[in-house]
């Protein structure tokens, strides 16, 4: 199998095949990321492409769902994205759906009836880091768009009847803005449909802007108590059913709920965690945490 630099998928996507369909980001300019920061992006070469999946026949030949590598593969354009669906399909038979990150950017240079196309060809299930709903937070973060994009990109995902998941990050907007940001986002996610949310809490790493932003003072990091806080207003907000999974190495108190059935037992856990877990216990462990992987 052919992987180049980093190798990243979510955790849901344990079960599913691997392959790499691009490696690197397009974009890079994340204030907060560092996964990507030295790798230009790169499609796979489709000799390697083809290659790798003849390997993938070779054991896994009744594969039903497969997961294509690298910080956004659906910036490739709808041709590119076109062919490498179908050759999927001529290696393996059984595959049903074909997963990947994705960005906001990605989506806006497709028409619907392309996104129709390629979800018929099995492209269903992207992961969208979009962090948060509310602008000044996005703007902070530095993602390249707002909240008003996000509505009208899964919009079309909607029409398409593409699958996608979100991501929401705690502690993202900084001390004393958690509240906005919870309340934004939570009302923005409740008008699309993601079929889960994945919540992650912001850990600064000395090789990103934010990092050298609060070094200068720029951004002061939210507490601990308060990135609950904010989860719990966040979960209170949510106004559709779906899936909720905080429970990554980036969060402290690691919970999952089915909403709005389970909203109020997982607010409660989380308010006897604040009440009875102190702030620098708290600390530590975001002080220990080396990396997300």
């Amino acid at each position: 199998m052919h992987f180049t630099g980093r190798t990243w998928r979510p955790p849901y996507e344990a079960h599913s095949v691997i392959i790499q369909a691009t490696s690197g980001c397009t974009y890079r300019k994340c204030r907060f990321c560092n996964l990507y920061r030295d790798e230009c992006f790169r499609m796979s070469p489709m000799e390697e492409f083809e290659d790798d999946l003849a390997e993938i026949k070779r054991y896994q030949p009744y594969a039903r769902r497969i997961f294509w590598t690298g910080a956004n593969p659906f910036a490739m354009s709808y041709e590119n994205l076109k062919l490498r669906a179908l050759t999927v399909r001529d290696y393996l038979i059984k595959c049903q759906n074909i997963a990947m990150f994705a960005s906001i950017r990605d989506i806006m240079d497709k028409e619907v009836w392309q996104l129709r196309k390629l979800r018929a060809m099995g492209i269903n299930g992207l992961s969208i880091g979009t962090e948060s709903g509310d602008d000044e937070t996005l703007a902070l973060a530095g993602k390249g768009y707002m909240a008003d994009d996000i509505l009208e990109q899964c919009r079309k995902l909607d029409e398409a009847g593409i699958e996608y998941y979100f991501v929401y990050m705690t502690g993202l907007a900084g001390k004393g803005a958690g509240r906005r940001n919870a309340i934004n986002s939570a009302e923005l996610f409740s008008r699309l449909n993601p079929y889960f949310i994945s919540v992650d809490s912001l850990t600064l790493f000395s090789d990103t802007e934010l990092y050298r932003m609060a070094q200068a003072g720029a951004f002061v990091p939210a507490g601990e108590k308060e990135r609950l806080e904010e989860l719990q207003l966040f979960i209170r907000n949510l106004q559709i059913r779906t899936h909720l999974f905080a429970n990554s190495v980036s969060n402290f108190y690691p919970v999952t709920a089915y909403l709005p059935k389970e909203r109020e037992a997982v607010v409660s856990e989380l308010q006897y965690v604040i009440d009875t877990t102190s702030e620098e216990e708290m600390a530590a462990y975001r002080r220990e945490l080396k990396g997300l992987g």
